[in-house]
């Protein structure tokens, strides 16, 4: 996977904090700790959407559709 160069402006704290990390050798440099974060914020972004998306759902009619046919088709099956 290919890496793309951008220029970014933070708040001083946040730069000192982010040293810090650096200097305690939590992180090789700045880019590889920032791109841990924006990777984090970017997952914990999609799993609230996943989530949101999961509310929509009826438990009882996503139940009834993953059993139906089961009765029928339980008799087809191998025996393991």
């Amino acid at each position: 996977m290919g890496a793309e160069k951008i220029a970014i402006t933070l708040d001083e704290k946040l730069v000192r904090k982010l040293d810090l990390l650096v200097s305690e050798k939590k992180y090789p440099n700045r880019s590889k700790a920032i791109q841990e974060a924006v990777e984090e914020k970017l997952l914990r972004f999609e799993r609230g959407l996943l989530v949101r998306e999961c509310e929509k759902l009826d438990p009882a009619h996503e139940r009834a559709l993953a059993e139906e046919g089961m009765s029928t088709e339980a008799a087809e099956w191998p025996e393991y």
